[in-house]
């Protein structure tokens, strides 16, 4: 009970040092694991793991290969959320540089890293390539902490963060089915004395070869028909509502156990396969309840990750970190990491915008993750009992490449990206929390202005009619993590709470404010502050003389932004002036010759340059009262 207590006390330990240090959660899963297992029988008085993950005849968890079966089923689950959330509609949406990452990157990253474990270990081709098929994979989990500190440019940023989500399920899809060809090229018990017996040995090891791809086949076509039919079942139980909204989550989970296990039974080793495709095609469909579905997922696989990490790390032997303790390892991981890894990026970059800096960064950036750690574990184990050569190899290979690379990118990543020079020198883009129509015209705006502009609301058909504008929109609460962890808005730096809830306004800058509004925050003023024109932070409004009821009715009659041309102090004081009596329009910016903008209500000082613009909301204002707004002692002392 202590030992069982203890390995999940200890998993939510390491989880919550690496939310607080903002490091991967592998690297802390995996060091505790090895403390508690290998290195405990260093210090321990009989010389035994303090935890023992296989029962042995005086303790541990699972009996016989019961262990196996838990790491199968726990894969599966984490695998069928890595398949969720790949969009194809988003592959074809980021395409190019990503597009060639994922498949040439994997390409080379498959074939580059297999000739190194081939040439580095002698491991036979089969072994080399379940290797490569195993660290092809990144991973956001990893990606997401090393980065999410480092101000980086939007385009670089990007590149990591789709490359880490994209490559997950792809890279697990390889492994599978690389593992799957070696376990049906296993010839069965008395094969060889079979050939031997024969007349023509050539023919009979023709004939189990034709037998193996068939195997081979059976394994893809199986597992990729069990996953379309459990993805289609559970889509339509859901649309049908056949199932309760309080058992969704726990059905989802049920279901794909059920489809891991049918398959597994028609065809041996198709399960994971069949998981990956069943997550693929739920994650593609327009079911209601897919964010739901993940945030599930997402809380089942952190607790199931850090059970299973901590036993997997401490089910690894003293023997079988020897193995790997020699200079072949060193030679391989240098290759993978320093010559692969660049190859691969530059050849699938070539052509882009990236510049030669970003492109090294990238490079530098590669640090395996989660899923190659745990199939390799599982594949490793199997592998090595069916008596397999080399077998023995994959597990502490991958898990200290894994270590290393994780290590590796954690604490150099921002020296590196200072020394390439590719940290973003200023924060300028903007979010605006709240998708109505008053954000997604002053959105437009900006983002014409050539500034990065993301809208923020929980209200699904803003954020659609957001994104058919071309705005960068995320359907999200900004009381979950979602935000938080996206580390594309690292070149946000203003902040612009523009709901009509003053409540949300607060918590959007309470809680964002020091993350996405270093610049600035702002926040629509109330209703109740316009009356009394006081008890408020006339720094922190966006606007000290309209609140969001005004906003919305002046963008119901007049849609647009405007433009006005102030070339003297004098000029936008008298136009700023005319605005702000006009009731059918609302001042917003002042533009600079060099297209800055700054909000007009914050301005403590005016300088007005030569070709600086005025940019307000509402009715186009009369050619007449601007040419009278510039006649000094001519002007109205009321204009109208």
């Amino acid at each position: 009970m202590l030992e069982l207590a203890g390995i999940i006390i200890l998993g939510i330990f390491a989880q919550w040092v690496a939310w607080k240090f903002k490091i991967p959660a592998i690297l802390p899963l995996i060091l505790i694991g090895l403390f508690v297992g290998p290195i405990s029988t260093l210090i321990s008085e009989d010389g035994t793991q303090w935890i023992q993950p296989i029962w042995n005849t005086e303790k541990g968890f699972f009996p016989g290969e019961s262990l196996f079966y838990f790491v199968s089923l726990a894969i599966g689950i984490i695998l069928f959320e890595g398949g969720l959330t790949l969009k194809l509609g988003e592959v074809k949406k980021v395409g190019g540089v990503i597009g060639k990452l994922i498949s040439l990157g994997s390409i080379i990253t498959f074939f580059g890293a297999g000739a190194a474990a081939h040439y580095a270990f002698g491991l036979s081709w089969k072994i080399s390539f379940l290797f490569a098929g195993l660290v092809i994979v990144t991973g956001p989990t990893v990606i997401t902490p090393i980065l999410r500190n480092i101000p980086l440019k939007k385009d670089v940023s990007a590149v990591l963060k789709w490359e880490g989500i994209l490559i997950d399920p792809i890279g697990a899809l390889v492994a599978v089915l690389v593992f799957g060809f070696i376990t049906v090229n296993i010839p069965p018990e008395g094969y060889v004395e079979e050939i031997a017996a024969t007349s023509d040995g050539h023919s009979s090891g023709g004939a189990y070869t034709k037998h193996a791809l068939l195997e081979f086949g059976k394994i893809i076509v199986i597992g990729f028909a069990f996953g379309l039919a459990g993805g289609f079942a559970m889509y339509q139980a859901v649309k049908r509502k056949v199932i309760p909204h309080y058992l969704l989550n726990v059905a989802s989970l049920s279901m794909v156990l059920l489809i891991f296990v049918l398959s597994d039974l028609f065809a041996h080793e198709s399960g994971l396969l069949a998981v990956v495709v069943m997550g693929m095609y739920l994650g593609n469909t327009d079911l209601p309840n897919l964010k739901e579905l993940l945030y599930f997922k997402e809380s089942l696989s952190v607790l199931l990750i850090s059970i299973l990490f901590i036993l997997l790390a401490a089910n690894i032997s003293i023997e079988d970190l020897m193995l790997i303790y020699n200079w072949k390892t060193a030679i391989l991981f240098a290759v993978v990491i320093f010559i692969v890894r660049p190859v691969g990026v530059f050849l699938s970059t070539f052509g882009s915008d990236l510049k030669i800096n970003e492109k090294l960064f990238i490079s530098w950036v590669g640090p395996r993750g989660i899923v190659a750690a745990g199939i390799a574990s599982l594949f490793g184990t199997k592998l090595v009992e069916l008596g397999v050569p080399g077998a023995e190899y994959i597990t502490p290979l991958v898990f200290g490449l894994v270590l290393v690379t994780v290590l590796l990118n954690a604490t150099t990543a921002r020296l590196v990206a200072s020394l390439l020079g590719v940290f973003l020198k200023k924060s300028e883009g903007v979010m605006i929390v709240g998708g109505s129509r008053v954000s997604r015209l002053i959105a437009s705006y900006l983002q014409k202005n050539d500034r990065h502009v993301v809208l923020v609301d929980s209200n699904r058909a803003n954020v659609q009619k957001a994104k058919e504008l071309g705005l960068d929109a995320i359907n999200a609460n900004i009381y979950s993590d979602d935000l938080t962890d996206n580390i594309e808005l690292s070149d946000v730096g203003y902040l612009l709470a523009m709901t009509g809830n003053d409540e949300i306004n607060r918590q959007a800058m309470n809680r964002f404010g020091k993350q996405f509004g270093e610049n600035g925050t702002f926040r629509l003023m109330t209703s109740e502050e316009l009356l009394k024109k006081k008890d408020f932070n006339q720094d922190e409004v966006f606007s000290n003389s309209h609140d969001y009821i005004r906003f919305t009715e002046v963008a119901r009659d007049y849609p647009s932004i405007q433009e006005i041309e102030v070339n003297d102090d004098v000029k936008f004081l008298k136009v700023l002036e005319i605005i702000k009596d006009n009731p059918e329009a609302i001042p917003l910016f002042i533009k600079d010759s060099n297209g800055n903008l700054k909000l007009i209500d914050t301005l403590s000082e005016i300088d007005v340059e030569q070709g600086s613009m005025i940019a307000y909301l509402g009715k186009p204002i009369d050619f007449e009262d601007v040419v009278a707004a510039t006649q000094g002692e001519n002007l109205p002392a009321d204009p109208a």
